[in-house]
Protein backbone atom coordinates (compact mmCIF):
# COMPACT_ATOMS: atom_id res chain seq x y z
CA UNK A 1 0.00 0.00 0.00
CA UNK A 2 2.92 2.16 0.75
CA UNK A 3 4.50 1.85 -2.77
CA UNK A 4 0.85 2.80 -4.37
CA UNK A 5 0.23 5.72 -2.22
CA UNK A 6 4.16 6.82 -3.17
CA UNK A 7 3.23 6.06 -7.11
CA UNK A 8 0.13 7.95 -6.85
CA UNK A 9 2.03 11.12 -5.27
CA UNK A 10 4.96 10.89 -7.77
CA UNK A 11 2.45 10.82 -10.85
CA UNK A 12 0.73 13.99 -9.23
CA UNK A 13 3.50 15.87 -8.47
CA UNK A 14 4.74 15.24 -12.11
CA UNK A 15 1.54 16.71 -13.60
CA UNK A 16 1.49 19.66 -11.27
CA UNK A 17 5.07 20.06 -12.23
CA UNK A 18 4.74 19.78 -16.67
CA UNK A 19 1.46 21.82 -15.69
CA UNK A 20 3.73 24.59 -14.38
CA UNK A 21 5.98 24.96 -17.23
CA UNK A 22 5.51 27.91 -19.01
CA UNK A 23 5.53 27.75 -23.51
CA UNK A 24 8.49 29.50 -24.52
CA UNK A 25 7.70 33.26 -25.03
CA UNK A 26 7.74 34.77 -28.77
CA UNK A 27 11.06 36.15 -29.29
CA UNK A 28 10.75 40.07 -30.69
CA UNK A 29 13.59 42.07 -32.71
CA UNK A 30 13.56 45.86 -33.23
CA UNK A 31 16.02 47.19 -35.54
CA UNK A 32 16.50 50.97 -35.95
CA UNK A 33 14.36 53.74 -37.88
CA UNK A 34 17.14 55.85 -38.64
CA UNK A 35 19.69 58.25 -37.58
CA UNK A 36 17.46 61.47 -36.77
CA UNK A 37 16.54 62.13 -33.16
CA UNK A 38 13.17 60.38 -33.74
CA UNK A 39 14.51 57.90 -35.72
CA UNK A 40 16.57 56.60 -32.59
CA UNK A 41 14.03 57.29 -29.76
CA UNK A 42 11.09 55.53 -31.60
CA UNK A 43 12.17 51.81 -31.69
CA UNK A 44 13.47 52.21 -28.03
CA UNK A 45 9.47 53.31 -27.20
CA UNK A 46 7.84 51.19 -29.18
CA UNK A 47 10.28 48.14 -27.68
CA UNK A 48 9.63 49.29 -23.81
CA UNK A 49 6.40 49.31 -24.45
CA UNK A 50 6.11 45.17 -25.97
CA UNK A 51 8.29 44.10 -23.19
CA UNK A 52 5.61 44.63 -20.65
CA UNK A 53 3.86 42.05 -21.91
CA UNK A 54 4.67 38.33 -20.45
CA UNK A 55 4.48 36.42 -23.91
CA UNK A 56 7.17 38.21 -25.79
CA UNK A 57 10.73 38.27 -25.10
CA UNK A 58 12.35 41.15 -26.96
CA UNK A 59 15.79 40.57 -27.99
CA UNK A 60 18.83 42.56 -26.98
CA UNK A 61 18.70 46.09 -28.79
CA UNK A 62 22.64 46.51 -29.15
CA UNK A 63 22.19 42.36 -30.86
CA UNK A 64 20.07 43.53 -33.18
CA UNK A 65 22.16 46.35 -34.19
CA UNK A 66 25.17 44.32 -34.59
CA UNK A 67 23.18 41.45 -36.37
CA UNK A 68 21.49 44.05 -38.78
CA UNK A 69 24.50 45.68 -39.74
CA UNK A 70 26.36 42.31 -39.92
CA UNK A 71 24.22 41.07 -42.55
CA UNK A 72 24.27 44.40 -44.50
CA UNK A 73 20.45 45.76 -44.02
CA UNK A 74 20.17 49.06 -44.96
CA UNK A 75 17.16 49.70 -43.71
CA UNK A 76 14.98 48.99 -46.74
CA UNK A 77 11.10 48.57 -46.28
CA UNK A 78 10.54 46.56 -49.84
CA UNK A 79 11.43 43.62 -49.41
CA UNK A 80 11.54 39.89 -50.93
CA UNK A 81 10.64 37.13 -48.97
CA UNK A 82 13.79 35.56 -49.48
CA UNK A 83 15.47 38.64 -48.20
CA UNK A 84 13.18 39.32 -44.95
CA UNK A 85 13.85 35.37 -43.88
CA UNK A 86 17.20 35.76 -44.49
CA UNK A 87 17.63 39.26 -42.22
CA UNK A 88 15.04 37.45 -39.44
CA UNK A 89 17.48 34.15 -39.56
CA UNK A 90 20.39 36.57 -38.71
CA UNK A 91 17.89 38.81 -36.25
CA UNK A 92 17.82 35.19 -34.50
CA UNK A 93 13.81 36.16 -33.08
CA UNK A 94 10.83 34.95 -34.16
CA UNK A 95 9.34 38.12 -35.42
CA UNK A 96 11.28 41.53 -35.89
CA UNK A 97 10.01 45.55 -36.61
CA UNK A 98 11.24 47.20 -38.90
CA UNK A 99 10.53 51.42 -39.55
CA UNK A 100 11.36 54.56 -40.20
CA UNK A 101 10.18 57.77 -38.37
CA UNK A 102 11.21 61.85 -39.59
CA UNK A 103 9.99 64.61 -38.78
CA UNK A 104 9.01 67.20 -41.59
CA UNK A 105 8.37 70.16 -42.11
CA UNK A 106 5.06 71.32 -44.06
CA UNK A 107 4.37 74.40 -45.53
CA UNK A 108 0.94 74.28 -47.08
CA UNK A 109 -0.31 76.78 -49.59
CA UNK A 110 -3.04 78.01 -46.79
CA UNK A 111 -2.47 78.19 -43.05
CA UNK A 112 0.36 78.27 -41.28
CA UNK A 113 4.03 76.44 -41.25
CA UNK A 114 3.49 73.36 -39.11
CA UNK A 115 5.44 70.06 -38.65
CA UNK A 116 5.12 66.63 -38.97
CA UNK A 117 6.00 63.59 -37.23
CA UNK A 118 5.86 60.07 -38.56
CA UNK A 119 6.66 56.24 -38.19
CA UNK A 120 6.52 53.78 -40.33
CA UNK A 121 6.61 50.60 -38.50
CA UNK A 122 6.70 47.50 -40.14
CA UNK A 123 6.14 43.33 -38.59
CA UNK A 124 7.86 40.78 -40.34
CA UNK A 125 7.56 37.11 -39.67
CA UNK A 126 11.17 35.44 -39.54
CA UNK A 127 9.69 32.06 -40.50
CA UNK A 128 7.85 32.71 -43.52
CA UNK A 129 9.62 36.67 -44.70
CA UNK A 130 6.42 37.75 -44.66
CA UNK A 131 5.02 41.19 -44.16
CA UNK A 132 2.44 40.97 -41.43
CA UNK A 133 1.27 44.57 -39.97
CA UNK A 134 2.17 47.71 -41.35
CA UNK A 135 0.93 51.12 -39.25
CA UNK A 136 2.32 54.84 -39.74
CA UNK A 137 1.20 56.40 -36.96
CA UNK A 138 1.77 60.53 -37.50
CA UNK A 139 1.34 63.88 -34.84
CA UNK A 140 1.09 67.36 -35.96
CA UNK A 141 2.00 70.86 -33.86
CA UNK A 142 3.03 74.01 -34.56
CA UNK A 143 7.23 73.22 -33.18
CA UNK A 144 9.03 69.87 -34.23
CA UNK A 145 9.24 69.19 -30.68
CA UNK A 146 5.90 69.01 -29.74
CA UNK A 147 5.34 67.08 -32.81
CA UNK A 148 7.40 64.18 -31.79
CA UNK A 149 6.46 64.27 -28.53
CA UNK A 150 2.91 63.71 -29.28
CA UNK A 151 4.31 60.83 -32.19
CA UNK A 152 5.86 59.18 -29.00
CA UNK A 153 2.80 59.29 -26.69
CA UNK A 154 0.63 57.28 -29.20
CA UNK A 155 3.69 54.90 -30.07
CA UNK A 156 3.59 53.94 -26.44
CA UNK A 157 0.37 53.94 -25.97
CA UNK A 158 -1.53 50.52 -25.12
CA UNK A 159 -3.86 50.68 -28.97
CA UNK A 160 -0.21 50.80 -30.70
CA UNK A 161 0.97 47.94 -28.75
CA UNK A 162 -2.03 45.55 -28.60
CA UNK A 163 -2.43 45.52 -32.62
CA UNK A 164 0.93 44.15 -32.19
CA UNK A 165 0.89 41.53 -29.64
CA UNK A 166 -2.49 40.49 -31.37
CA UNK A 167 -1.05 40.10 -34.91
CA UNK A 168 2.10 38.19 -33.53
CA UNK A 169 -0.11 35.59 -31.54
CA UNK A 170 -2.58 35.81 -34.71
CA UNK A 171 0.67 34.62 -36.87
CA UNK A 172 2.21 32.25 -34.55
CA UNK A 173 -1.11 30.28 -34.60
CA UNK A 174 -1.60 29.99 -38.04
CA UNK A 175 1.86 29.41 -38.70
CA UNK A 176 1.85 26.70 -36.46
CA UNK A 177 -1.26 25.29 -37.88
CA UNK A 178 -0.12 25.70 -41.78
CA UNK A 179 2.86 23.50 -40.57
CA UNK A 180 1.02 20.79 -38.75
CA UNK A 181 -1.35 20.57 -41.79
CA UNK A 182 1.62 20.57 -44.32
CA UNK A 183 3.14 17.20 -42.55
CA UNK A 184 2.02 14.05 -44.51
CA UNK A 185 0.65 15.88 -47.05
CA UNK A 186 1.75 15.55 -50.39
CA UNK A 187 1.31 18.60 -52.39
CA UNK A 188 1.72 19.06 -56.46
CA UNK A 189 4.07 21.19 -57.42
CA UNK A 190 3.42 23.92 -59.88
CA UNK A 191 5.90 24.21 -62.45
CA UNK A 192 6.79 27.85 -62.43
CA UNK A 193 7.46 29.77 -65.53
CA UNK A 194 11.35 30.66 -67.28
CA UNK A 195 12.32 34.06 -67.25
CA UNK A 196 12.22 35.30 -70.54
CA UNK A 197 10.20 34.17 -73.82
CA UNK A 198 13.59 32.29 -75.90
CA UNK A 199 13.81 29.96 -72.76
CA UNK A 200 10.15 29.31 -72.79
CA UNK A 201 10.80 28.79 -76.57
CA UNK A 202 13.63 26.44 -75.98
CA UNK A 203 11.35 24.32 -74.20
CA UNK A 204 8.20 23.94 -76.19
CA UNK A 205 6.72 26.69 -73.83
CA UNK A 206 4.16 29.56 -74.59
CA UNK A 207 3.89 31.67 -72.17
CA UNK A 208 0.23 33.11 -70.87
CA UNK A 209 -0.85 36.45 -71.84
CA UNK A 210 -3.46 38.26 -70.38
CA UNK A 211 -6.70 39.25 -72.15
CA UNK A 212 -6.48 42.82 -71.09
CA UNK A 213 -3.61 44.52 -68.87
CA UNK A 214 -4.62 46.20 -65.65
CA UNK A 215 -2.89 48.17 -63.17
CA UNK A 216 -3.21 48.42 -59.34
CA UNK A 217 -4.46 51.98 -58.71
CA UNK A 218 -2.34 53.93 -56.17
CA UNK A 219 -4.05 53.97 -52.65
CA UNK A 220 -4.35 57.13 -50.34
CA UNK A 221 -2.58 55.35 -47.78
CA UNK A 222 0.64 55.01 -50.32
CA UNK A 223 0.48 58.92 -50.90
CA UNK A 224 0.19 59.91 -47.68
CA UNK A 225 3.40 58.36 -46.96
CA UNK A 226 4.77 58.99 -50.77
CA UNK A 227 5.58 55.96 -50.87
CA UNK A 228 7.53 54.12 -53.50
CA UNK A 229 8.13 50.56 -54.02
CA UNK A 230 8.15 47.44 -56.44
CA UNK A 231 5.25 44.54 -55.93
CA UNK A 232 6.12 41.67 -57.10
CA UNK A 233 3.40 38.72 -56.69
CA UNK A 234 3.50 34.80 -57.57
CA UNK A 235 0.30 33.66 -59.52
CA UNK A 236 -0.49 30.06 -60.04
CA UNK A 237 -2.63 29.81 -63.43
CA UNK A 238 -4.56 26.48 -64.31
CA UNK A 239 -4.91 25.11 -67.73
CA UNK A 240 -7.44 27.65 -68.57
CA UNK A 241 -5.47 30.70 -67.96
CA UNK A 242 -7.69 31.17 -64.44
CA UNK A 243 -5.95 32.76 -61.39
CA UNK A 244 -6.08 30.13 -58.87
CA UNK A 245 -3.55 31.84 -56.52
CA UNK A 246 -1.64 34.85 -55.29
CA UNK A 247 1.33 35.08 -53.17
CA UNK A 248 3.56 38.30 -52.30
CA UNK A 249 7.11 37.55 -53.39
CA UNK A 250 8.14 41.04 -52.52
CA UNK A 251 6.13 43.32 -50.09
CA UNK A 252 6.02 47.22 -49.72
CA UNK A 253 3.20 47.79 -46.95
CA UNK A 254 0.78 51.32 -47.00
CA UNK A 255 -1.88 49.32 -49.06
CA UNK A 256 0.27 48.38 -51.92
CA UNK A 257 0.47 44.51 -51.88
CA UNK A 258 -3.68 44.67 -50.98
CA UNK A 259 -3.94 46.97 -54.72
CA UNK A 260 -1.53 44.72 -56.23
CA UNK A 261 -3.41 41.46 -55.07
CA UNK A 262 -6.93 42.95 -55.63
CA UNK A 263 -5.91 43.83 -59.36
CA UNK A 264 -4.43 40.41 -60.57
CA UNK A 265 -7.63 38.72 -59.18
CA UNK A 266 -9.03 40.01 -61.69
CA UNK A 267 -7.14 39.11 -64.50
CA UNK A 268 -7.53 36.39 -66.92
CA UNK A 269 -5.02 34.84 -69.26
CA UNK A 270 -4.83 32.77 -72.57
CA UNK A 271 -3.61 29.81 -71.34
CA UNK A 272 0.00 28.49 -71.27
CA UNK A 273 1.01 25.87 -73.86
CA UNK A 274 3.48 22.94 -73.75
CA UNK A 275 3.72 21.58 -77.47
CA UNK A 276 0.10 22.66 -78.25
CA UNK A 277 -1.35 21.29 -74.81
CA UNK A 278 -2.63 23.80 -72.21
CA UNK A 279 -1.13 23.27 -69.08
CA UNK A 280 -0.88 25.30 -65.35
CA UNK A 281 1.79 27.44 -64.77
CA UNK A 282 3.05 29.59 -61.90
CA UNK A 283 4.19 33.06 -63.51
CA UNK A 284 5.86 36.13 -61.82
CA UNK A 285 4.24 39.57 -62.12
CA UNK A 286 6.20 42.77 -61.17
CA UNK A 287 4.27 46.19 -60.53
CA UNK A 288 6.46 49.60 -60.00
CA UNK A 289 4.69 52.03 -57.99
CA UNK A 290 5.98 55.75 -58.04
CA UNK A 291 3.96 58.69 -56.38
CA UNK A 292 1.93 60.49 -58.64
CA UNK A 293 3.06 64.14 -59.68
CA UNK A 294 1.70 67.07 -57.90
Amino acid sequence: MARCWFFIFFLLTATTVVAQVPERRVSVAVADFGDSSIGRRTPEILATSLETVPEINIIDRDLTRSAARGVGYSGSLNMTLAEAHDLGAALGSDFYILGDAQTLRRSPSSGAIYFESYASIFLVSSRSGKLVLWQRPKAQAATATLAETRLLEEISSGAIRDRFVEAISRTAHEERLNRELAIGKNIPAIEGAPDDESSADAQGLRLPRPYRRLLPGYPQTAASAEAEATVDVLVDLDEKGEVNRVEIARWAGFGLDEATIETVRQLHFFPAMRNGTPIPLRILLRYNFRKPPK
